[in-house]
Parts: structure tokens; sequence; C-alpha cells
């Protein structure tokens, strides 16, 4: 039985079923995924009309729920893959996650937190972006000429 070797686009397809999922009930449709080791250990889509709740952002829950998991705060050894750039508030708590990696999808060019100008991860915290750039794009894309009809 051979290695079976997980690539980013394997995981930014994870996060992008998240996202379905959150189109599917009227969210902006945002989903991540964290990975640890190969093994995904939290799942989460955005809920902030779900829970009436503006932090209920898919990062956020998926920190949560990777921290539970993990029954750790820090997440150094993982990777999150999500399908829209972070806005500043997630970027914030990756960085007081202390989160190995970022892998991004879509770039979001009004709210990301690369509009900041400064780097708001970690100093060890990888990033990588544009994995899988246009289906993430296409589904929010979508979400939003839907709403406008």
């Amino acid at each position: 039985m051979g290695l079976t070797v997980f690539s980013d686009e394997y995981f930014m397809n994870e996060a992008l079923k998240e996202a379905q999922k959150a189109f599917d009930t009227g969210e902006v449709p945002v989903g991540a995924v964290v990975v640890c080791h190969d093994r995904v250990v939290a799942r989460a889509h955005n809920l902030t009309e779900t829970l009436h709740d503006v932090t209920a952002h898919a990062e956020m829950q998926a920190f949560t729920a990777a921290s539970h998991f993990l029954n750790s705060k820090y997440l150094k050894e993982c990777t999150l893959y999500v399908t829209l750039e972070p806005c500043t508030m997630c970027a914030g708590a990756a960085y007081w996650t202390q989160i190995g990696r970022v892998v991004y999808g879509a770039d979001d060019e009004k709210r990301g937190f690369s509009c900041s100008g400064t780097s708001v991860l970690h100093p060890a915290t990888r990033l990588e972006k544009g994995v899988l750039a246009e289906a993430c794009g296409r589904l929010m894309r979508r979400f939003f000429e839907d709403r406008r009809k």
C-alpha cells in the first residue's frame, strides 16, 4: 500500500465543500478546513446569518473547532485552508493561534487583511495564496449575482 500525499488543491476542495454549504443556506460562501499532519481536524463555513454573529466567520469557527479537537490553543503544526483571503479579524485570530500556514483561494480586494498594507499574520506563519482561486471566486461571484436579482 503506497503513501498518499495530499495537495493544497485537495484540501482547498474540502474548503470549497464547506463554502458550498454556506452558499446553500444563504450565508456568504466562505469555507475553511484546518489540517494537521495531512488530516482534516476541523471543517467550518460562515455562520454569521445563522448565529446573528458578525464574528462567526468560517476561519473563526475552524480555529475554535481545531483547538477543541487538538486540545490546544496553538495550531503551530496546522494549516488553514480558506476559500477567501481572511479579513483582518481572522488574520489576527490566526496570529494568536500561531498557525503554521495559511492557504487561501480568492483575493478579497475590499476586506482582505492584505488591504491594510501590513502583515497581521504571525511572523512564523507561511502564506500561500491563489490556490483554486478561480473556483473560489466563481462561487463568491455567483452568490452576489444571485443576491442582486
